[in-house]
């Protein structure tokens, strides 16, 4: 098979998911050829993922029939021939419905190919001193090979037509030992972890993804996010996404000092220290913010809105936005308003109205509710999709509505009157109690972006009225 010289770039999709295969550019004359064998920005615009290789090998093979293979390994790969050819065969041996898919292809220097994590690679030489050349996006170590997966090169279900019969090849006798399909464990994926797993949105996530095997759930005694040796204890190679539901919240205790100091530690130095490992590992990074990053002069809030925070609670929360903003792969999720299982202002009013006590609320502040159901969902929908990485503002839907409003949907709702409900402006309410952070007044976040994505959260209507009848 002569080599094709100058064909443009292009890649070509395979029956096992991940694996493209990508025709290369090779330029030649009467003194042998040149090609840009892996370009990242040219890869990146054919929708290669920026998987940031570590290490380059070359396997050189001396005789025609070496044949080497079906080795699953623990990290991506992207494998060219650099000179000769070869005959080439890819089994996904990764968990899931693709499980057992074969795809065999004859490769030159012109073409090169993408396995991610966990598809079987193996290879076939086709003429003496061939090449055969790889980018990996993990350094290569003893430990790894345990994580390693096999199959049988003869194995009958994947019926690999190899064009020299391996009777005749050149095969290592570890290769010749590896266990049919039926006895193959498949890899199984990378874990997503999720820190704070006790708090209002960490118990929502984990209704969100209960049964799934791939998450892994840490409240704080399992990881201390003030702990740097909780960070360096923890393999970072088996994640593929940190869920950080954790977070310094008392926004009128972060203006004391011990309070400015746990929460600055919190939300921003323990955060620097998750981005550092997402970055390091190439984990996407997901980060809970609030629209106290804001100071609430605009009726709507979108996400690019320049930061602007009120008090130390809001200066923490946008400090924490702009280091997760240099991770390559990040969802910063901006909320308001958080409603979830445990202590909030919708218990606190439902249990006012059943005790028959007329509060007064501030009704100079609006926005709307985020019920801990819908923030964990939108979390999920964003990682399952692959949404495009960023921002993204998540609220519950419906018109925006003062806290005074709310207080009288949720009396409404618990038999008692609304007009128990007094309305009071946010300084007449404060008027006299020290250690108070200022509020935004405006809390109402646009969520176009987020809707684009094919996510619409429920009503704030439908899930108050849920979520009071349950109490």
């Amino acid at each position: 098979m002569a080599l094709t010289f100058s064909q443009p770039l292009a890649a070509r999709a395979t029956p096992i998911p991940g694996v493209v295969l990508y025709d290369l550019p090779v330029h030649g004359d009467n003194r042998g050829w040149f090609k840009e064998n892996w370009q990242r920005e040219k890869m990146l615009a054919l929708g290669l993922p920026d998987f940031g290789p570590v290490q380059n090998n070359i396997s050189f093979n001396e005789k025609a029939g070496t044949t080497r293979g079906i080795h699953a390994e623990p990290w991506d790969k992207y494998i060219s021939v650099a000179t000769g050819r070869i005959f080439g065969a890819w089994v996904d041996l990764r968990e899931g419905d693709s499980f057992g898919t074969v795809f065999t292809v004859e490769m030159g220097p012109d073409t090169a190919i993408f396995i991610p994590r966990g598809v079987g690679n193996a290879f076939q030489t086709l003429e003496d001193n061939t090449a055969y050349t790889y980018l990996v996006n993990d350094h290569w170590s003893a430990d790894a090979q345990g994580q390693y997966t096999f199959l049988n090169l003869a194995d009958e279900t994947a019926a690999i037509n190899w064009p020299i019969p391996l009777e005749t090849a050149e095969l290592s006798d570890k290769d010749k030992a590896h266990p049919r399909l039926a006895h193959v464990i498949p890899m199984a994926p990378k874990k997503v972890l999720v820190l704070g797993a006790d708090g209002q949105l960490g118990h929502a996530l984990r209704v969100a993804y209960a049964g799934d095997p791939r998450v892994e759930f840490a409240s704080r005694a399992d990881f201390d996010l003030t702990d740097e040796a909780a960070f360096s204890a923890r393999n970072w190679k088996n994640y593929s996404a940190i869920i950080n539901a954790a977070a310094y919240t008392a926004v009128d205790a972060a203006e004391t000092p011990p309070g400015r100091a746990a929460a600055w530690s919190i939300n921003v130095g323990a955060v620097t220290r998750l981005a550092r490992v997402a970055v390091e590992h190439g984990i996407t990074l997901v980060h809970v913010s609030s629209d106290y990053v804001f100071d609430g002069t605009r009726e709507l809030h979108g996400e690019d809105e320049p930061f602007a925070p009120l008090g130390v609670y809001g200066q923490t929360k946008a400090a924490g936005d702009a280091v997760v903003s240099t991770v390559p792969r990040h969802y910063i999720i901006r909320t308001s308003w958080v409603i979830g299982e445990g202590s909030n202002f919708v218990n606190t009013m439902a249990s006012l109205a059943s005790r028959g006590i007329s509060p007064s609320v501030v009704d100079d502040q609006v926005g709307r509710l985020t019920f801990t159901e819908d923030l964990a969902a939108g979390i999920r929908h964003l990682l399952d999709s692959e949404a495009p990485h960023g921002t993204y503002n998540l609220s519950n839907t419906g018109p925006a509505s003062s806290w005074a409003d709310v207080a009288r949907d949720v009396f409404r709702l618990s038999g008692a009157s609304p007009e128990a409900v007094t309305g009071v402006s946010t300084e007449e309410y404060f008027a006299g109690k020290a250690g108070v952070a200022s509020r935004p007044l405006q809390s109402t976040l646009d969520l176009g972006k987020l809707e684009g994505t094919g996510f619409i959260p429920e009503a704030v209507s439908v899930r108050l009225e849920a979520y009071v009848k349950q109490l």
